[in-house]
């Protein structure tokens, strides 16, 4: 799951080698927070939010068929 965010983050930004993801693990599911440059924030938000929405979902539905939960963060490079 980690590899797939990554990979579609990548494909987002103009700086793929900024891209990091941590997953994190617990009882209740899995946590991923994506963190990019700060020049391609903007980029996996998106206008009003739609791309960020829009992984969430993917994610989501990725995680389902596994009978799995996840939850997508995204955050600034500079707070890695």
């Amino acid at each position: 799951m980690k590899e797939f965010v990554e990979f579609i983050a990548r494909h987002l930004v103009e700086d793929p080698d900024q891209v990091n993801v941590i997953e994190d693990e617990n009882e209740k599911g899995s946590v991923f927070k994506l963190s990019v440059g700060e020049h391609d924030l903007g980029r996996v938000v998106g206008k009003d939010g739609r791309t960020a929405r829009s992984l969430r979902t993917l994610l989501t539905a990725v995680s389902a068929r596994k009978g799995k939960r996840a939850t997508l963060e995204i955050m600034n490079g500079s707070r890695k």
